[in-house]
């Protein structure tokens, strides 16, 4: 008879307990989102002046970029691509912005992983100037006191079909 008491007890204590789980969302620290949204104007500042040099300090030395074209691994390959970029083309109204429930924190806390979207206006020496969009994933180290990205990919999203 106790036992079935303890499992009527347990039931009920699961009944009650898992609308309230089912509930609960993924709520980013407010601290860490400052962080994650702190970087971004970076970059996006970065990108809009055509100034390769502040990525040297928002990436960790072991970075790897997934690009349109394939990845770039290494602070100076980093630095390589992006100046060469910038002397290809000209960025403007770059804006990055991480989804409602980023960041997600990793086990140890030095770790966090976030995603987004992203839009500039791009032009070239032969084109544009054009409107692009897309979406990006990021991985950030904590380095000391400082958060960087090891890891970033985006794509660009096509324009709609005609």
């Amino acid at each position: 008879m106790k036992i079935r008491f303890l499992l009527a007890l347990v039931g009920l204590a699961i009944s009650i307990a898992l609308p309230t789980f089912a509930q609960q969302t993924n709520t980013p620290d407010p601290q860490l989102r400052q962080v994650v949204d702190t970087i971004d104007n970076k970059f996006d500042e970065a990108f809009d002046t055509g100034n390769a040099a502040p990525f040297a300090t928002l990436y960790t030395k072991d970075a790897i970029l997934v690009t349109n074209h394939g990845p770039i691994s290494g602070l100076e390959a980093l630095g390589k691509y992006y100046t060469d970029l910038f002397k290809a083309v000209q960025f403007s109204n770059s804006h990055s912005k991480a989804d409602p429930d980023s960041p997600h924190v990793g086990a140890t806390g030095n770790e966090m992983w976030a995603t987004g979207e992203w839009s500039n206006t791009v032009k070239g020496a032969n084109f544009g100037p054009v409107d692009q969009k897309g979406y990006w994933s990021a991985l950030y180290i904590r380095e000391g006191d400082t958060w960087k990205k090891q890891l970033l990919t985006w794509n660009i999203t096509p324009p709609p079909a005609k």
